[in-house]
């Protein structure tokens, strides 16, 4: 402004500042020699800023940041500031806890217009049925979103939601084992997830179910959905190759594991289903852990033209490479079927004997 025609005093009455600020600042601004030039010797401070000056310039920048924090918090809020409905309310309070670890909550409360007490209430208050609801089909949401490389909209979530008829009279199944990923014997834990492989015609989808203690791949299936059939197809080859008894089968919580004709398979086969909690994939890591290694020794590393090419090449990776030869550092560096060999024969002396961990 000062660059522009006007003095240092009508621009420090406008905005509440001293003159001899406004001058300081001038001057040691890039064009400041030319403007402190022109103005009267008497609004050019000399030396360094003196205390009241000195406070002003830190209240100036309390108020730059607070005005920034603001900002930043309405630029995540997309509108719940102008909301009506008690459903709102609560989308705020999502807002705030997804938010509390980069900015305060108290100034997140304020700047969105909701109590901090009422916010605590809310977060420390158990979740309704209505709630957890929810929060399982976001989680659902979140993976069918993920699974199209984050191309699909509204409508194609919603039709894909659909195809999976969830079973709503029964409740998931329990957490058997708290993150505890190991087993002592073969057959004893199973662990089951899902991840998609990119090609050029689309994506192909790829089921999976291993064993806790050899991390041997004991079932898989591929699809161009990820449907009930397709988990229930990866649990029928292992059930077919492994024959268990009593076998505890660990997922995630996502509608094809929860759906009915999957949980129908598990009783009529005597499966112990166990699944992880919403959204939280430390409780099903070890399966993470599995489609992690599958990313970076395979995928990442080539480009498929056909679904056909992906599944030769996911299949030849498993049953030529990662069942019989790769090493893992849990089994004292042997492959799942030199250690499951090991296992059925009892070379491996009692005292010394492998406790897989994991890794």
């Amino acid at each position: 402004l000062v660059h522009a025609g006007r003095s240092a005093n009508d621009v420090a009455k406008e905005f509440g500042l001293h003159a001899t600020t406004v001058a300081k600042w001038v001057r040691l601004s890039p064009m400041g020699m030319p403007a402190a030039a022109s103005l009267p010797k008497s609004n050019v401070p000399q030396g360094p800023l003196n205390s009241a000056e000195r406070q002003e310039l830190v209240e100036l920048r309390r108020k730059l940041r607070q005005v920034q924090m603001e900002r930043d918090i309405l630029a995540k809020a997309n509108g719940l500031v102008c909301r009506q409905k008690r459903e709102d309310v609560y989308n705020v309070y999502e807002l705030v806890k997804a938010n509390q670890a980069e900015l305060p909550v108290r100034a997140l409360c304020e700047t969105l217009k909701v109590s901090s007490s009422g916010y605590y209430d809310w977060r420390d208050r158990p979740l309704s049925k209505r709630a957890k609801a929810n929060a399982i089909l976001r989680e659902h949401i979140r993976r069918v979103h993920r699974a199209s490389d984050e191309t699909y909209g509204m409508p194609r979530i919603r039709a894909w939601c659909v195809t999976t008829e969830r079973n709503q009279r029964q409740r998931p199944a329990p957490d058997l084992i708290k993150r505890v990923f190991v087993a002592k014997h073969i057959n004893e834990l199973w662990v089951a997830d899902m991840t998609y492989i990119p090609t050029w015609e689309g994506f192909l989808y790829l089921a999976v179910v291993t064993d806790a203690c050899s991390r041997k791949v004991v079932g898989w299936a591929f699809g161009v959905q990820m449907t009930a059939d397709l988990v229930t197809s990866a649990l029928n080859m292992a059930l077919h190759t492994r024959r268990p008894e009593s076998v505890i089968h660990h997922s995630d919580q996502g509608s094809q594991y929860t759906s009915i004709a999957f949980g129908n398979r598990c009783r009529e086969m005597g499966v112990r289903p166990s699944m992880g909690s919403v959204g939280d994939a430390y409780d099903n890591a070890m399966a993470e852990s599995f489609f992690a290694t599958l990313e970076c020794e395979l995928i990442s590393r080539r480009s498929w033209r056909t679904k056909t090419e992906a599944r030769l090449a996911v299949f030849t990776w498993i049953e030529s490479w990662y069942n019989p030869h790769r090493r893992h550092s849990a089994l004292n560096y042997l492959s799942s079927n030199n250690f499951e060999r090991k296992h059925h024969n009892n070379t491996i002396n009692p005292e010394t004997q492998i406790t897989p961990e994991l890794h």
